[in-house]
């Protein structure tokens, strides 16, 4: 089964109970998965063989909430190429605003710069349509865990 390390970004905890719910279903199906609530880049680096899931809010005009900043920048600015990167990304946001899921597309865009290798689509999830985020991420998860090798 596989080792997962998922790294949150969030500014009101949605993120992190969407996180929590994936390692619980991650773990159900046999996976070991680890939530990183303030991620850093060595956290991050422990997984570069294994698999990552981000799971991040939006905030502002489409930035990264404060807590995953730094591990952007950090992967951005010192890491590069990362082809043995795989990941997935749940993205929340709301299609009220403009740059939706703006946080989690610039997630996405940076590990596709470098390219490592995206497992499953990315899920947008629309706090306007969904209140409740983990009722669009729990289903999404399951699948994703059966994607992982």
């Amino acid at each position: 089964m596989a080792e997962v390390g998922i790294f949150v970004g969030t500014m009101y905890g949605n993120s992190l109970l969407v996180a929590e719910e994936a390692e619980a279903i991650l773990a159900s199906q046999g996976h070991k998965a680890t939530v990183y609530e303030d991620p850093e880049l060595a956290d991050w680096e422990k997984y570069k063989d294994k698999y990552i899931l981000v799971v991040t809010s939006t905030t502002g005009q489409g930035d990264l909430p404060d807590s995953i900043v730094p591990l952007f920048q950090g992967i951005k600015d010192q890491l590069g190429y990362q082809p043995d990167v795989h990941y997935g990304i749940i993205a929340l946001g709301d299609s009220s605003y403009a740059n939706f899921c703006g946080g989690g597309k610039q997630f996405d865009a940076l590990l596709q710069e470098q390219s490592a290798q995206r497992v499953g689509e990315m899920l947008l999830i629309d706090a306007g349509e969904h209140p409740e985020p983990e009722s669009e991420s729990n289903p999404w998860v399951e699948h994703w865990a059966s994607l992982l090798k």
